[in-house]
Parts: structure tokens; sequence; C-alpha cells
């Protein structure tokens, strides 16, 4: 499995050795602790058809299979004793994501995952846009005539996801893409065509962890109200940082209407402070202590008051169950809520759409970076500049 975005950044942080290995036929050695059943695969002739086989090994794909270099070494030799593993060395390609490690920090990029989607749809020789939607469009559905190849788009959409996890810069983009992949028009493909485009200028992008850290959480949340054409749900933006580093970000349609900016954002809030309380649960399985609260920073003034102020609760009810998730998390200590200016809401890109302007300051604050650029300049690499600095 790929390593989780915080589990990368406490390898940064801590300089751990990354190494890759795979182990030969894996799955022949996957005990199951559960009873699991099969339908006869197709093709395999069988006096029970209709009935069902009981698995004895795991198979590829089953919900239930599957720091110090001396001990890494020591590790890899006992593996290699019991299954037959082959040694890849230091870690540097796994499912699509080029890793770049050095003493001051990892970086991850996916250019050939990008560039083999460019190839696929034909758009190689492309010409490069500057963002990857256009500010001032909002899809809909049955927006047009109907997509021609909805198979295509799906499998744009699809790519697109995966690639979300080296690239928050798209995310709002494929959110806004996702809504329409039962019935694609023209102009959702279009706008599929459009990311790609944006890719053809930024492939070579990717996240940054940095070793230079004190492992402590913190988020940025924001919503876009009602602004979902087809139902007025809101958006939900977030970003969580360990240290300067970006580790989880995400970008959401809200599952019920919201009938004011405020209750939009509460929503939000909730769903980072739930966010954030399994990111604690993950750090302490690590073995990384959090000693303080996680800094949540949200530009809804309403929002922060009504999350401090249980007397507000009274005239809030129809978001009772939102209030009580984000103040419990706040008594419990878990976060901490501070107000900040929209101006410099980083949550604010995952919640619509940006000029090239704002966009590639965001872009920089998030801490992604263009890895192949900076190696031209020679082997010694400074990445202080793309540290995230803030105002408490």
């Amino acid at each position: 499995m790929a390593l989780l975005p915080d589990i990368r950044q406490v390898a940064a942080a801590n300089n751990w050795f990354l190494e890759q290995l795979d182990i030969n036929n894996a799955f022949l050695h996957g005990e199951l602790l559960e009873d699991v059943y099969m339908s006869v695969p197709e093709g395999i002739t069988s006096p029970h058809r209709g009935k069902v086989c009981k698995l004895h090994k795991s198979l590829y794909g089953l919900k239930q299979a599957s720091n110090n270099i001396d001990e890494i070494r020591f590790c890899k030799s006992h593996l290699d004793n019991l299954f037959h593993i082959k040694d890849l060395g230091p870690l540097k390609f796994f499912l699509g994501l080029e890793v770049a490690c050095s003493t001051n920090r990892i970086v991850l990029n996916q250019r050939k995952y990008v560039l083999e989607m460019l190839e696929e749809t034909g758009l190689l020789g492309a010409k490069p846009v500057s963002t990857p939607i256009e500010p001032t469009v909002r899809l809909h559905q049955n927006q047009g005539e109907k997509c021609s190849d909805p198979s295509l788009y799906r499998r744009i959409v699809g790519r697109l996801l995966y690639l979300t996890n080296t690239r928050p810069d798209i995310s709002f983009a494929v959110q806004q893409l996702s809504q329409s992949v039962a019935s694609p028009t023209k102009a959702h493909l279009d706008a599929s065509y459009r990311v790609l485009k944006y890719l053809k200028g930024s492939s070579t992008k990717g996240i940054f962890f940095s070793s230079q850290s004190n492992l402590q959480l913190s988020g940025f949340v924001d919503a876009d109200w009602a602004t979902c054409p087809d139902t007025r749900k809101s958006t939900t933006g977030f970003c969580v940082f360990l240290g300067p580093s970006l580790i989880s970000w995400k970008s959401k349609k809200q599952s019920t209407v919201s009938r004011s900016s405020a209750e939009a954002e509460y929503r939000a809030l909730a769903t980072l402070s739930c966010e954030i309380q399994w990111l604690t649960y993950l750090l302490h399985d690590l073995r990384v202590p959090i000693s303080v609260p996680a800094m949540i920073y949200c530009d809804n003034r309403a929002a922060v008051h009504l999350a401090h102020n249980p007397s507000f609760h009274e005239r809030s009810k129809h978001i009772e169950l939102d209030c009580h998730i984000t103040r419990e998390k706040i008594v419990q200590g878990l976060i901490h809520l501070l107000p900040i200016s929209s101006a410099q809401q980083l949550a604010y890109m995952f919640t619509k759409g940006l000029h090239p302007s704002p966009l590639k300051n965001f872009m920089s604050k998030l801490g992604l970076l263009d890895i192949h650029s900076q190696l031209e300049g020679g082997d010694e690499i400074h990445y202080s500049h793309v540290l995230f600095t803030r105002d408490n």
C-alpha cells in the first residue's frame, strides 16, 4: 500500500530510510482469519454451478488481504527467508508515485503518470493553460449536449482522482468533475480536458515534506455557501499541516443544504475536527506525540463564536450535531479555533476556482514545487522559500 501523507512527513522529519521491496507470490502466503466465499470464476467448468467457493488463502484485492538501517536490513533478510523478496533498494517509484529523498526533504510527484494520461487522451502536444478550472464557470447537470463517449470521461475523472494524492491544486476541479460521472455532457468533457492541459504545463510539480518540522498539527477550513447550481448544497474545503508540510486536504460537496453561510462553515468545521481526531489517533499509533492542540483557522467569525459560546446553540438547533462535535473537540483540547482573514485562508482554493496569480500563491504556501527545475541548479537544494509561515 502507498505511504500515507502524514507517515511520509514523519519519515522526512526523522530522516528515516525509505526502502522498497516486493514479495514473490505474496498472496499465496496470506492466511485468512475469517470465512470468505467467492463466486466460481468465469471460464471454469464446475458441476456445482450456482454455488460458491470457500477461500483457503487470500486473493489480490481482497479486503482481508493485506528506522534504523541495520534493522531495515535485518527485516528484509528475515522476510526474504520467509517469502523470497526482491530488494528494490531505496524508494524511488511506487504505484505511480515518484519519490525524491534527501537529508532535508521528501518530494512526491506523479510526472510519469501525468504524461501517460496526456498520451492516452491525445493531449501530449496540447497548449498548456494556467488554471485547472475557469474561475467563473459553474458546472451543472444537463449542461448542453450529452457526451458521445461517457466511458472516456469516467476514465479521465478516475485517473485524476488518483492524481490528487500529490496535486492538491486540482482537488476542487476534480471534485466538480466527479459530480457528473453518471451523465456527463460535452461541457464536462471539455472541462476535464482543461485540467489535462493545465497538467501539461505543470507535470513535474509535486508535494513537499520538510525535515525541519515540529510535528504539530494545524489546519485551515473554508466553505462556499450554496454554490451547487443543481442542489444548492455548499462545498467544504480544508487542508491540514503537520509542521510546515501539507498532509491532508479535501474538497467535497456537503451532504445537506445549509440555510446560512455560518451553518455551511460550521459543517465544514465539524468535518475538519473529525479529520484532526483521526490523524491524532494515527500519529499516536506511529508513536508521534501531539503535545498541543491543533490550531484551526476559520475566516467565518459567526462560526468561530458559535464554537466557543454554548449559549449560541439554543438559536442553532438545526446544526446542533455539528455544534456539539466541534465544541467537544475544543473542550477536550484537541483543537484550538482561531479567526483568520479571508486573504490568508489557505483552504480557499479547495472551495472555488482561482485566477492564475492567487492560484500560484496558494500553491507555494501549500508546499507544491517543481522538483525537476530545482535539480537543474545542482544537487544541493534549498527549500526554505516554500516552508509554511503564518501569523497566529
